[in-house]
């Protein structure tokens, strides 16, 4: 008998998480590791936030148990939020305050799905997604879009992946791991045709501040108003305001959804800590004007990325219109011999380049299908330029 039962022991390890600790645990051993693994910005918590949170540990009113559904101001702020956002009008009552925006993952899919349920994933997809929808008995169907139609899924796609069993679509746009954005027109499209299907649309918005050169972020909550109540947003702090460590995000959507969920994260968890609710309050209720810095940084380091992955022989790397993450295709790698290696797949080709280079990066087979590669550019100018030199040395000597 299993001393760990199979739905736990099926999970599988986040990837980013793991290339991220891999990475820290070589340079705590010396080794000068740079990783393009996490995406987590290299930027402190703005002042203004980090004050909120000194303000708010030193209030006794915030040393005990509070609502599970979030505390009241910062349900109010978020709706608020998403209207000036996404457009999309909301009371306080339809947002449930999350620990991180993974719990808000979860959470969507638990209250939504049955064992059996369907629920069609564009991929490239971020690592959790799949595991969400195992953990919560439902049944991930994957449509994968390549680079040479910009990692974005197509109606037709869409349409041959749907069958009596399907129940939601996810739809992520700004793109974790693509950084794909999609216009306004498709963004209504596909909404549209998930309404015609009477689907539900979990949508996940985090990197919704986060768009470079003309893409635009168009909520597929307010472009396709067909969907009616059908659609659940999850957002967070995280990426926008630098807060990864401070764990705050949320789900928003029809009453009966959140009264359910809420009930789930009353047993699973209760409350985010007030500390961390209050920071997020004065995030999201704040200005925007270190956000703006942060995304010129990113976009800056976007452009220098971009342009010297693809003057590598073998990889391929469309822009990026949003979020902070290059996407590349290494499949014209594969197969060659590099420093006595030949490796097959792009896990195989992550491990050269760690071992040989002594870079971290994150292999496709943890977002969809072998052959690509992500890599974060939300990491300092110098290490940036450092770390994908180093690769480029490597992957030069390619034969």
């Amino acid at each position: 008998m299993s001393r760990i039962s199979r739905r736990i022991g099926s999970i599988a390890e986040s990837a980013t998480l793991a290339v991220d600790a891999k990475a820290k645990a070589l340079k705590a051993a010396g080794r000068p590791v740079i990783g393009f693994g996490a995406g987590e910005p290299d930027f402190a918590t703005p002042d203004y936030i980090v004050e909120a949170a000194i303000a708010a540990a030193r209030n006794p009113q915030y040393h005990r148990y509070s609502p599970a559904a979030g505390l009241p101001e910062l349900r109010a702020a978020i709706a608020e939020k998403t209207m000036r956002d996404s457009g999309y009008k909301l009371e306080a009552s339809q947002v449930l305050v999350t620990n991180g925006g993974k719990q808000a993952v979860y959470n969507a899919f638990a209250t939504l799905l049955d064992p059996g349920d369907e629920v069609i994933l564009p991929a490239p997809y971020w690592t959790t997604y799949p595991e969400a929808i195992r953990l919560a008995g439902g049944v991930p169907v994957e449509v994968f879009a390549g680079p040479e139609q910009g990692y974005k899924v197509t109606i037709e796609q869409l349409e041959a992946a749907v069958t009596p069993k399907t129940k939601v679509l996810l739809f992520v746009s700004p793109s974790n791991p693509t950084g794909a954005v999609y216009a306004p027109e498709q963004v209504a499209e596909i909404g549209r045709w998930a309404a015609s299907k009477d689907l539900w649309v979990i949508t996940d918005e985090i990197y919704e501040h986060l768009t470079y050169d003309d893409a635009v972020f168009t909520s597929i909550a307010t472009a396709a108003p067909e969907l009616g109540d059908k659609v659940i947003i999850l957002n967070g702090v995280a990426k926008t305001y630098a807060m990864t460590g401070w764990r705050v995000g949320w789900m928003a959507g029809p009453l009966d959804v959140i009264k359910a969920a809420t009930n789930l994260q009353s047993h699973a968890t209760s409350n985010v800590a007030n500390v961390s609710q209050m920071a997020a309050l004065a995030a999201v209720s704040g200005p925007l004007d270190a956000v703006a810095e942060m995304r010129t940084a990113f976009d800056r380091r976007r452009k220098a990325m971009v342009s010297a992955l693809n003057a590598i022989d073998g990889v391929h790397c469309p822009t990026p219109e949003g979020a902070f993450y290059a996407y590349s295709d290494v499949r014209g790698l594969l197969g060659r011999e590099i420093r006595g290696v030949v490796p097959a797949t792009s896990a195989e080709l992550a491990a050269l380049i760690l071992e040989q280079a002594e870079v971290a990066v994150v292999p496709g087979e943890a977002f969809g299908p072998s052959g690509y590669i992500r890599m974060s550019y939300a990491l300092g100018d110098a290490d940036l330029a450092e770390g994908v030199g180093r690769m480029a040395a490597l992957l030069g000597e390619a034969k």
